[in-house]
């Protein structure tokens, strides 16, 4: 399907086609050799009767399983929007960008102050995203502290349903609770079957690394499988901390990890729609921090994306995030180059647009300037059309030297196809001088609070909104 959101020039590639294999290869010899720790007993029960080698919770998987598995991957999951039409379509080189999760912090908009996170900022956020063309789908960016923190995932996904038609990725904390949140999508859906053949839901939920698949991560990836609904599963790996310190190391285990839960998604399910990706995070060895826009994280991205390519599994990856404590140049500087690095390599489900503080803050300044970077970058790995009437070979001749083209039809005609920014400055210095001298955060504020204080997205059903909220309150009790 061509639409905007397709890639028209030649991707960026990490890894040739034998290195991607040697990755494959080693993956699998990790799998058979080392294994996985698997925590949940049923999960263990399930590997065994597939034909892994089981010692305890440790689970050793053969070649052949993993092939298997591999064989009946879905090359595209379609995710629908709260109406059940379609909204994106995970495959090939298809890119769709969306917020992160789970951030404890927010940049206050209205005093500039980083504070805790309350429900109404997931409110807030899920509003701009509804709001902003670029942004394609909703992650909750924030943990609410100001509601019962055990159903607190049940809370935000009532928000961000209730504030965006948009496709939803969400996390859960238990198996209850994501329970309570499919019951809640399924309401929305109109259905059981609804929601399965036009999910606009996705479960993100992670492996341990090392190498563990831990319980409750195990039960969600399983209660996903049954219900044939997206999964995201997808490490978040250190390197020289829960992994090995060089890419190609960690890119073996953080594979090994994803293949594990890729294996038993598939023994409970086949063809259980799967999202492959995930962090292989370098760690500053001078801070301890976990690098959320160093080189190597992003090189590690995009080799992961050549990975997912070679599997032909949809991709989750990482944008338009930063790890400068506050949204400024760095901000701006590393978001950019985030943005454009997963637009080259093709990532398809790419998420952390507005994170700063190395993913523990979000901030609205930083979601509003990278919804204009997506923007440019869009244009430009669309590339452009070299026909006979973009070549204006005639009208060149027609206009000849010393004329203009400023009033010709062509002109008119072809203008609009150029990319224009609301944003970002284009006017002579004395223009800006008059305009109060505003720089790109100031402006992205002002428009972010624009956004708060008129955009109105369109509400669910009362009905539905009741249905909604009786299934919260009766699980805060």
């Amino acid at each position: 399907m061509k639409d905007k959101y397709r890639l028209n020039i030649p991707r960026l590639n990490i890894l040739s086609r034998e290195k991607l294999e040697l990755i494959h290869l080693s993956t699998l010899e990790v799998l058979r050799r080392t294994g996985v720790a698997v925590k949940e007993p049923k999960a263990v029960e399930i590997f065994k009767k597939g034909g892994c080698y089981i010692e305890g919770e440790r689970v050793r998987i053969p070649e052949n399983l993993v092939e298997w598995a591999l064989r009946n991957t879905p090359p595209r999951i379609t995710l629908s929007d709260r109406n059940g039409n379609p909204a994106m379509f995970l495959e090939e080189n298809n890119v769709y960008f969306g917020t992160g999760s789970d951030t404890p912090n927010i940049v206050d908009l209205y005093t500039g102050e980083r504070r805790i996170t309350v429900l109404k900022d997931v409110e807030n956020v899920s509003k701009v995203v509804d709001y902003l063309d670029e942004m394609s789908f909703l992650m909750c960016s924030g943990i609410a502290s100001d509601v019962n923190s055990k159903i607190s995932d049940i809370y935000h996904f009532e928000a961000m349903v209730n504030y965006s038609e948009k496709p939803i990725v969400f996390t859960a904390w238990d198996l209850e609770n994501l329970k309570t949140i499919v019951e809640m999508a399924e309401v929305v859906a109109g259905g059981k079957e609804r929601l399965k053949n036009s999910p606009f839901i996705a479960l993100y939920t992670e492996p341990i690394s090392p190498l563990q698949l831990a319980e409750e991560a195990t039960q969600k990836l399983m209660l996903m499988a049954e219900k044939y609904l997206p999964v995201v599963f997808t490490p978040c790996l250190i390197t020289g901390a829960t992994g090995p310190v060089t890419i190609a190391g960690g890119l073996i285990q953080g594979n090994a990890e994803i293949l594990a839960g890729y294996v038993l998604a598939n023994l409970i399910n086949e063809g259980t729609p799967f999202i492959y990706g995930g962090g292989i995070i370098a760690m500053d060895m001078a801070t301890s921090i976990a690098c959320y826009a160093s080189s190597e994280f992003m090189l590690a991205s995009a080799a992961f994306t050549d990975m997912a390519r070679y599997y032909r599994l949809p991709m989750f990856s990482f944008a338009g995030c930063s790890d400068s404590s506050l949204y400024d140049q760095q901000a701006s500087l590393e978001g950019a180059l985030r943005i454009l690095l997963s637009s080259l390599s093709g990532g398809n489900l790419v998420h952390d647009v507005g994170y700063i503080d190395s993913g523990l803050t979000t901030s609205f300044e930083q979601i509003i300037v990278s919804n204009e970077v997506i923007g440019m970058v869009r244009r430009i790995t669309q590339g452009f059309e070299i026909n006979e009437e973009t070549m204006a070979l005639d009208l060149i001749d027609k206009i000849g030297p010393g004329g203009e083209y400023l009033t010709s039809e062509h002109t008119l005609k072809h203008f609009k196809e150029n990319w224009y920014s609301e944003l970002i400055s284009r006017v002579p210095y004395e223009k800006w001088e008059e305009e109060g001298k505003k720089d790109l955060g100031i402006k992205a504020n002002e428009k972010a609070r624009h956004i708060l204080e008129n955009h109105t997205p369109k509400p669910l059903e009362e009905k539905l909104k009741a249905e909604l909220r009786k299934i919260v309150k009766s699980r805060d009790k």
